[in-house]
């Protein structure tokens, strides 16, 4: 009876943390980590729109509406426990600290380099103080943090690269995360071991550059490792059921690297691979390494040899000197494409871009229409693609149940499914027909 009242006491004097994540898969994996690393220190996690005594942000800058949405999130905090320390790391935290720590009610700004150093910072902290500012110039920022989800739901994102050292023309990462860097393999296939142990299923593969891996931790600019070796290694992994590539350049997707995941039975037939526009005119002022013949090269040698593989592309519509040519241009070039979905930006002006700098700027309106424009192409793009497989068995990996008592998963080639939920099904690969 004295230890189980010696540990509730401790629980009850435990301070409380709650985490919120904006943006790319590579955050989520991150703040999974920071989560664990301050549960470590003693911290009790709070689900977000609880009571806390910290709110962790860990942000995008990706664009304006990433930044907005973090400074609506700290005024709702403020609202709701105004006693409680909030803390702001990720891209935003990086690009912008000044103008973060102004936001009243943000205590502790994290740059690239401080945010695995949160627990040290927190023993510090009071509030009350002006907002405390821990960042340094992006050109500092060195070494690899390996980063992991888990708990978080069935699909585990495990982090293998960080920065960039391309120089897309409306791109800020570079800025936010510093030169291309990467685990090496021998850990990466650790940390699959481990995750496998936890009974993950599936690991999707993030970083800022994926095909870019192979850099060494200080970022040296010569690979020693790269992409294929990675997959070649993570393929032999016992217990992990299920790979995804989260995203891979189309000048850095191989022949080597489709033609192995065609064969493999680890490594699903799902490619996303970032287009940006089907203007060569607009790809060529975007600072894109590749033009819209290899982009189609790409694509004709994925389903030459996986007629059933998923296929998704990020484009960005209303770039500076984008016109209604350019546009249809984009628009044709993707409706003849055997891709099944798209993630449409809106392109938004980024500071100390070269892109903000150009003329030409296309009306907020029409960026509007053209974005809408072609989410509607995305969605019958996704419905023809999920219509082919009507009447076929594909296995689908079970996540956990949603608000209205359904669960929903995913076959391997990413056509999302949802059925009343089963809980014996949670977390398991059953045989489904579409």
């Amino acid at each position: 009876m004295a230890i189980k009242a010696y540990l509730c006491k401790l629980m009850a004097e435990a301070r409380t943390v709650a985490f919120h994540t904006l943006g790319c898969k590579l955050n989520f994996s991150e703040t999974s980590s920071i989560s664990r690393q301050l549960e470590h220190e003693g911290f009790l996690k709070k689900e977000f729109d609880d009571q806390a005594d910290v709110y962790v942000i860990n942000t995008c800058s990706v664009t304006d509406n990433a930044d907005k949405e973090c400074r609506q999130i700290v005024r709702r905090i403020q609202r709701r426990a105004p006693e409680s320390l909030v803390v702001i790391t990720g891209c935003y935290a990086q690009l912008k600290p000044k103008e973060i720590a102004e936001i009243p009610g943000v205590d502790l700004v994290l740059g690239a380099a401080e945010k695995f150093n949160i627990a040290l910072h927190l023993r510090e902290l009071s509030k009350g103080d002006s907002a405390k500012i821990c960042s340094c110039d992006i050109e500092e920022v060195s070494g690899f943090h390996s980063s992991y989800s888990i708990n978080d739901r069935t699909r585990t994102f495990l982090k293998v690269q960080d920065g960039c050292d391309y120089n897309c023309s409306f791109c800020t990462i570079p800025m936010a995360r510093g030169k291309s860097r990467s685990d090496v393999i021998a850990n990466v296939v650790k940390q699959a071991e481990n995750l496998a142990k936890n009974g993950v299923k599936e690991i999707v593969l993030t970083g800022v550059n994926l095909g870019d891996f192979g850099k060494g931790p200080d970022g040296n600019k010569k690979h020693a490792e790269n992409f294929f070796e990675l997959v070649q290694a993570l393929d032999r992994v016992e217990g992990i059921h299920r790979y995804r590539i989260s995203s891979i350049e189309p000048n850095l997707l191989t022949d080597e690297i489709i033609e192995f995941v065609s064969k493999s039975n680890k490594f699903m037939p799902h490619f996303h691979i970032p287009l940006q526009s089907g203007s060569n005119k607009i790809l060529g002022l975007m600072r894109r390494r590749y033009k819209r013949e290899l982009y189609a090269e790409r694509v004709e040698k994925i389903k030459s040899l996986m007629p059933h593989c998923c296929i998704g592309a990020d484009v960005i519509v209303g770039f500076p000197g984008e016109t209604e040519e350019d546009f249809n241009n984009t628009f044709e070039f993707l409706h003849e494409l055997e891709i099944s979905y798209l993630h449409v930006f809106t392109y938004s002006e980024r500071a100390n871009t070269l892109a903000a700098e150009m003329g030409s700027v296309v009306p907020v309106n029409i960026r509007h229409e053209r974005n809408k424009t072609l989410r509607n192409l995305s969605y019958k793009k996704m419905q023809f693609f999920t219509d082919q497989h009507r009447g076929s068995n594909r296995p689908v990996l079970f996540e956990g149940r949603n608000k209205d008592g359904m669960m929903e998963g995913y076959t391997d080639n990413y056509i999302r499914v949802q059925t009343p939920v089963r809980q014996e099904w949670e977390n398991s690969i059953v045989d489904w027909s579409i």
